[in-house]
């Protein structure tokens, strides 16, 4: 099993920024793809960002070049840096990687962008 426990939601100003973080224990050993979703309400949850073991990455349009998703392997986390906030922008984000061709979900986080 792996744990992933999230951190750093809140509130944000339009245009604000904010760093989510997604730290990961248990059997973490293999652990291959790591990536952030969003759910907002009455909407489907959506893959924000991903990045693979060795670095590369892929980025829903609506946050390329506001967002960076990075991971740091020794410490078996994975960030997300959201910048240029949008009220759009506002929902609940999961951390969720893959293990063994298994899925593992974080509780989420709440967003919220507003004025």
């Amino acid at each position: 099993q792996v744990q992933l426990v999230e951190s750093g939601g809140g509130l944000a100003q339009p245009g604000g920024s904010l760093r989510l973080s997604c730290a990961a224990s248990g059997m973490i050993f293999g652990i291959n793809a790591m990536a952030w979703y969003r759910q907002a309400p009455g909407k489907q949850r959506e893959l924000v960002a991903i990045i693979g073991r060795g670095g590369s990455t892929n980025y829903a349009d609506s946050v390329k070049g506001r967002f960076t998703i990075s991971r740091d392997n020794a410490e078996n986390t994975v960030y997300l840096q959201m910048n240029s906030l949008k009220p759009e922008d506002t929902a609940v984000y999961y951390c969720k990687v893959t293990r063994s061709f298994r899925d593992y979900w974080g509780q989420g986080t709440q967003v919220t962008v507003s004025s």
